[in-house]
């Protein structure tokens, strides 16, 4: 069943992700996310979610790998979060087939209605479309066996909520897939260690990072970890990637 674009008008949007750093005051940040520590570094500008480049995109066999070395497989049930107008939420589609389930996520109104339509006019029935929010991706319990955030994270304002939220939403032997660049957070990248760090302080494996040049970065596999912090116990990782970071991430191979 498609959940329409049109269906949402009437919900409140979340609010958009924007600045370039933490909020000066807290009265600034989504009171839902208060309870949790702001990350102690920059934050990237949303980037545009025009889809010109998809052939682009496919001639390098980004889709496919990125696909590829998430094993995924037909039947599973995959959210895409910050869909943009769908270039991985029509593949996804495709991959887990009549079966399977892809959820479009994503906080841009414009974004999603586009997608909406393509959606529709695709006849993709086995894709569902849902607004998030800035601190929190709003998907259901124990549903999702790959969670993919694609050249996205680093634009998440308040990334503790966000993953701790999300963990819940995890099957089983779920994972989460993050692909981004290895820079600085306010250039539209994350380094390895830091990205790591912000998951494991919420709760989360880190299965491994490997270097992907066909997908414009690095590919990073996360698993749930047997426990959840309570909000107020999580400490916020320090730096844009220190050094120390950096040699912990390697002494893990």
């Amino acid at each position: 069943m498609i959940v329409r674009v049109a269906s949402f008008v009437a919900m409140s949007m979340a609010l958009a992700l924007a600045g370039c750093g933490p909020a000066d005051d807290a009265a600034e940040r989504p009171e839902t996310a208060r309870a949790f520590p702001e990350p102690d570094r920059p934050v990237s500008e949303v980037g545009s979610n025009q889809f010109s480049t998809e052939d682009k995109r496919d001639s390098q066999g980004e889709a496919q790998k990125v696909m590829d070395t998430a094993d995924i497989e037909p039947g599973m049930t995959v959210a895409d979060i910050g869909a943009g107008e769908g270039y991985y939420t029509v593949r996804l589609a495709e991959r887990v087939g009549e079966h399977g389930r892809v959820l479009a996520q994503d906080i841009d109104r414009g974004a999603l209605e586009r997608l909406g339509r393509r959606v529709e006019r695709d006849r993709l029935d086995n894709v569902s479309i849902k607004f998030g929010a800035a601190d929190d991706p709003r998907l259901p319990e124990d549903s999702f066996d790959r969670v993919l955030l694609v050249h996205m994270y680093h634009e998440v304002e308040e990334p503790y909520a966000f993953l701790w939220r999300l963990w819940p939403a995890l099957t089983q032997n779920g994972k989460v897939i993050v692909v981004d660049m290895d820079r600085p957070t306010d250039r539209h990248g994350i380094p390895p260690a830091l990205l790591s760090c912000e998951f494991e302080r919420v709760g989360y494996r880190l299965d491994r990072i490997e270097n992907a040049p066909e997908i414009s970065g690095y590919f990073a596999q996360f698993s749930r970890g047997a426990t959840r912090p309570d909000p107020d116990d999580i400490v916020p990782c320090t730096g844009q990637g220190s050094a120390a970071m950096a040699d912990e991430a390697k002494s893990r191979g």
